[in-house]
């Protein structure tokens, strides 16, 4: 087989969910599968040794064009004139029109959901206002076109069939996995300079956050703010992915300035030092309002660290019985896990040992071999 991927934003320098997930699986593969041909295309940008090529593994850099450009009209040409058999787009959308058999990642359907649609439109950067736009504008036709369709969790599977009215046998799921580096032993001298580059205080929760509303970071300060009120400890909130200006106006807006003091901000993370900023956190806060999957839940586990997570969407799931589960619309619920980790140390015990052994069923590997499955039953049908 000759098999096409598309990581158009695999090498620019700040990676974000979907770029990971394009990542573990195209390493896992080359450790996998030394039989079939496979063509990365990518844009060019800062991060391009992320990946090698190998035998087997070839990089194309498809230069220039906004994302809809360049997926709709470079790419179905590039993938054309490497004669690719499957075209695996990984990120929720895809060329309308190109006449290669189409495998389409699918991690969500937030973007096409009312309730989060007024609440993206409220806080979200152009760029992300026209990138909403456009994959409700596409994704319809895209999941029409594909031949095979991959989702991240069993509530998104049933999630699409029941908005796109399509057959579950067109949609697999293929869970998430945790990089092995989220387990490893933190070296002393590493995790040093992770404290130092990032100013983290000795007793901190952890919270990554930004200014979508789903990640419900309001109410996670709201019921920070409660904790500390009551605490005889001096815990610090280290918040990843949110700048110092979207701070200030959260807090503003919720009349918590003073709560300032008590928050870190350590800006963008890099996936080097990100396992040891987790392997620090006394529990990590995670109650989203909605994810496809959550990464990061299974992260926290893999650090050995508790998680406050959800009762909505994926999370449980996700979750299973190794997290502690809360109400995400109520502020008191989130408080309540918050104490009950941190003043119970057998629940919080408790909590590590679960997840630990939780997060070992989700590994990139298996995901991986997942998905060489599915091309090679497209690659069949194909060829009958």
């Amino acid at each position: 087989m000759r098999i096409g991927i598309e990581a158009q934003r695999l090498f620019r320098p700040h990676k974000h969910g979907m770029d990971r997930v394009a990542l573990e699986l195209i390493k896992n593969l080359q450790k996998l599968d030394t039989l079939n041909e496979y063509f990365i295309f990518v844009k060019p940008d800062q991060d391009n040794q992320i990946i090698k090529e190998t035998s087997n593994f070839k990089i194309v850099e498809i230069p220039g064009g906004s994302y809809p450009i360049w997926e709709q009209f470079k790419l179905p040409r590039v993938a054309q004139k490497y004669k690719c058999d499957i075209l695996h787009c990984t990120s929720n959308t895809a060329p309308m029109y190109q006449s290669i058999p189409l495998v389409t990642t699918l991690h969500d359907v937030i973007f096409s959901e009312t309730s989060m649609i007024k609440q993206i439109l409220s806080s979200a950067s152009w760029y992300q206002k026209l990138g909403n736009i456009y994959r409700r504008l596409i994704v319809n036709r895209v999941i029409k076109r594909s031949a095979q369709l991959i989702t991240v969790s069993n509530f998104e599977k049933q999630n699409i069939k029941d908005r796109y009215r399509i057959s579950t046998d067109k949609i697999e799921t293929v869970y998430n996995g945790v990089n092995s580096d989220f387990s490893a032993k933190i070296d002393s001298i590493k995790q040093e300079r992770v404290v130092k580059k990032y100013k983290l205080p000795e007793l901190f929760l952890l919270h990554i956050g930004n200014t979508d509303p789903r990640k419900n970071t309001s109410r996670v300060l709201e019921a920070f703010n409660e904790f500390i009120d009551c605490s005889s400890e001096s815990y610090k909130l280290v918040l990843v992915g949110l700048n110092e200006d979207k701070l200030d106006a959260l807090l503003n807006d919720l009349g918590l300035t003073k709560l300032k003091q008590h928050i870190v901000l350590t800006g963008y993370v890099s996936d080097e030092d990100l396992p040891v900023i987790f392997s620090m956190a006394k529990v990590f806060l995670f109650p989203s309002l909605r994810e496809g999957f959550g990464i990061p839940i299974i992260e926290a586990m893999a650090s050995g660290i508790p998680v406050i997570t959800s009762n909505t969407s994926s999370m449980p799931e996700v979750a299973g019985e190794a997290a502690c589960i809360v109400d995400p619309y109520c502020k008191d619920d989130i408080l309540l896990g918050i104490t009950n980790i941190l003043t119970n140390d057998q629940l919080r015990l408790e909590l590590v040992k679960k997840g630990l052994t939780r997060s070992n069923a989700f590994s990139w590997m298996n995901s991986a071999t997942s998905v060489l499955e599915l091309y090679q039953q497209l690659y069949e049908v194909k060829n009958k």
